[in-house]
């Protein structure tokens, strides 16, 4: 369908209507653009762009060392397969279940980076876009697109691209804020009318006993949360937890890389009002959303979402011009002396270091601030303690032990800023499973003298 059947009032330029019809076509028409060599950027999360990747996957006998780069991307991605990695070769910002194991088996590569620094590669033009895949809404009367549902990690960078393709489709939410696109800097248009990928933030796995242990956890985390702080969520189920805690709290703000479903109710019940925020008061600042078609819908045309570019909203110097800011962040192993492992498992590449830092250094800086980390005591077999004497061999320091103020678990609440490394041990260690506290005393006693 064409944009003809837009009502045309004093308000509409007819011109940029006839551009846009004139640069309709199909997803493999569009895609014959890219060459061999190509660099690619990838509207990533929900909002993948997945009627261009399929075209893109079905020229690859076509196509040699065309590189791709996107962070979290929700959907099959064939181009990670076996058999493709002489025709696209995929380099990660942060890695999902999806290109977990073409990561580890080297048939796609991994880039370490602050999630505020991913779009400034190709503002820079450290990364070099040739084409750019985005997924957008429709026009509105003036020709402007939104990018939706993900508009952090794809509006610098597709600036930047000397081609943009647009997957044009009526189901994209019209997110607000710095978060459109004019037709007349998109070069191709493929039109869809398709749902949106889905990724609630809960566990699919999670048993009676983890769903106990999440809830623990969001309690502990809710207990430092005062009225009037501005909330960051991390990725996963234990944020989810944390909202659940939320409603005896008043005037809370949120200012995000990303949210989910969860928020709905605390901004319908008026527990999240903004209103006492330093920065964008009354507004939800976030960079992206992963969730279901319930928020999708709730955040088309809402004004009290803001959405920005990632170099925006992740800026330490900006987060921190909140007051209260409290950034609530995951890990998969925490060490005695407070160092931060979120993004491996020793030397197997598991995540990222997405906008962890960002938020731990925004928040400690910020006025009333709480950077906190929160994670489970021990693997769900018990076998192993998330609470370590040290970080497996090989496992990256995602957040430093001089950034880390709280640390979180089932268990309770340790405090390690200002703290000696044995004064930390003690902490951690009362807030470990009490299957291994006799263990890590152990350590600690031979290690740091406690």
């Amino acid at each position: 369908m064409t944009v003809e059947k837009l009502k045309i009032d004093k308000h509409t330029n007819a011109a940029w209507i006839k551009k846009y019809n004139s640069k309709i076509t199909t997803a493999e028409e569009a895609i014959k653009v890219v060459k061999s060599g190509d660099k690619i950027i990838i509207q990533p999360g929900c909002a993948a762009p997945l009627e261009l990747i399929n075209a893109l996957v079905k020229r690859k006998d076509e196509l040699y060392n065309v590189e791709i780069y996107h962070i979290l991307v929700v959907g099959d991605l064939p181009y990670t397969q076996p058999g493709m990695e002489k025709h696209f070769k995929h380099k990660a910002f942060f890695i999902g279940a999806n290109v977990r194991q073409a990561i580890n088996e080297g048939r796609a590569e991994f880039i370490p980076i602050f999630l505020s620094e991913v779009t400034l590669l190709f503002k820079k033009e450290i990364i070099k876009a040739d084409v750019a895949l985005i997924h957008v809404s429709p026009p509105d009367e003036h020709g402007f697109c939104s990018y939706g549902i993900d508009v952090g990690n794809i509006k610098t960078p597709a600036e930047k691209a000397k081609c943009v393709i647009a997957q044009v489709n009526k189901q994209m939410p019209r997110g607000l804020g710095n978060s459109f696109i004019h037709i007349n800097k998109i070069d191709y248009i493929v039109e869809v009318d398709t749902p949106l990928q889905e990724l609630p933030q809960v566990d699919p796995d999670a048993t009676p006993d983890m769903l106990e242990i999440y809830d623990k956890i969001g309690k502990n985390v809710a207990s430092l949360i005062e009225d009037g702080s501005t909330l960051q969520m991390g990725i996963g189920a234990i944020p989810d937890a944390v909202l659940r805690y939320m409603r005896d709290k008043n005037d809370l703000g949120v200012h995000t890389e990303m949210f989910s479903d969860g928020l709905i109710e605390l901004i319908e019940e008026g527990i999240v009002t903004g209103e006492k925020k330093t920065l964008h008061p009354g507004k939800v600042v976030a960079g992206f959303v992963l969730g279901t078609k319930k928020l999708y819908d709730y955040i088309d045309n809402n004004p009290i979402f803001e959405f920005h570019p990632q170099e925006y909203v992740n800026d330490p110097f900006l987060i921190s011009q909140n007051y209260k800011m409290v950034a609530i962040n995951s890990a998969i192993e925490v060490d005695l002396t407070g160092q931060v492992c979120a993004d491996s498992i020793g030397t197997k590449l598991f995540s990222g270091i997405g906008g962890q830092v960002d938020f731990i250094r925004g928040a400690a800086r910020s006025e009333g601030g709480k950077p906190i980390i929160a994670l489970p005591s021990a693997t769900r077999d018990l076998k192993y303690s998330k609470i370590v004497p040290m970080l497996k061999p090989g496992a990256g320091v995602v957040t430093s032990r001089g950034d880390v103020h709280y640390v979180i678990t089932e268990y309770g609440i340790a405090d390690l800023y200002g703290k000696s490394i044995q004064e930390r041990a003690r902490a951690l260690i009362n807030i470990a499973h009490p299957l291994f506290r006799d263990e890590l005393t152990e350590f600690a006693k031979k290690t740091y003298h406690i």
